[in-house]
């Protein structure tokens, strides 16, 4: 565990836990091993049709990440259960779960439908836990998000997401992917024609993989927080203490 010296300024805060406290530092970031391997990316679409848009919109993201030198894995949503209705053993909830932990970086693209997500996309989102548990399983990765609409353009699905992204605790990069009249972006055979619609998924798969490699290698140390190792500190002195009884 690191530990602080006690300094003049942290005297002046005196609900700080000295030993707990840590001043983050770039020499910490430098010295962080980057992997070797290729960066590892899970991707997700939110709609079951036949010619999905946000499917076709996916694969195109998966084509540009795979050139960029990434390895992918997009995660087909049918046959998967409404959250709490299937255990979670479920085999399509564990193909799931196995593959969030095995990412480094995601991709959510969903439809909007009604002003927000679908169901579907939402409901993959709610399979994949915060812990399972020591690990948390999309803890400090990375995320880009898209959309698809089929009218005029929206960012009303992009910004749910990335309240979610968020909530599970994931490095979201800053740009984004919101493709307007989505059925005029792809050809019959569901590749996307050239448009500045399509060089922003390229933009968007370039940043994605450029935060992927910044951070996986530091991706523990980014998100280690004082409140968790307090929280940490305090469960073990009470299994000691229950051990002594």
């Amino acid at each position: 565990m690191r530990r602080a010296a006690v300094s003049i300024a942290l005297r002046e805060l005196p609900n700080i836990d000295a030993e707990l406290f840590d001043r983050p530092s770039s020499e910490r970031l430098a010295s962080a091993t980057s992997p070797r391997h290729a960066p590892r990316f899970l991707l997700l679409y939110g709609s079951l049709r036949e010619r999905s848009y946000s499917r076709l919109l996916t694969e195109e993201a998966a084509r540009l990440l795979e050139a960029m030198g990434g390895e992918t894995r997009i995660f087909d949503p049918a046959g998967l259960p409404l959250p709490d209705s299937a255990p979670d053993d479920h085999p399509k909830v564990q193909e799931l779960r196995t593959l969030a932990q095995w990412a480094e970086g995601m991709v959510w693209c969903s439809p909007e439908r009604h002003g927000s997500m679908t169901g579907i996309m939402k409901a993959q989102i709610d399979w994949i836990p915060l812990s399972v548990g020591a690990v948390r399983p999309t803890q400090g990765k990375t995320l880009a998000v898209m959309q698809v609409s089929g009218g005029s353009q929206s960012f009303n699905a992009v910004n749910q997401l990335r309240v979610l992204g968020r909530w599970m605790r994931m490095l979201t990069i800053p740009n984004q992917s919101s493709v307007a009249k989505a059925f005029l972006e792809f050809d019959e055979a569901g590749r996307m024609k050239p448009s500045s619609y399509y060089e922003r998924v390229v933009d968007v798969m370039e940043e994605l993989v450029k935060f992927t490699l910044l951070t996986r290698g530091a991706a523990d140390y980014l998100v280690d927080r004082y409140s968790e190792r307090k929280e940490s500190a305090e469960q073990l002195s009470k299994r000691v203490n229950q051990r002594a009884i």
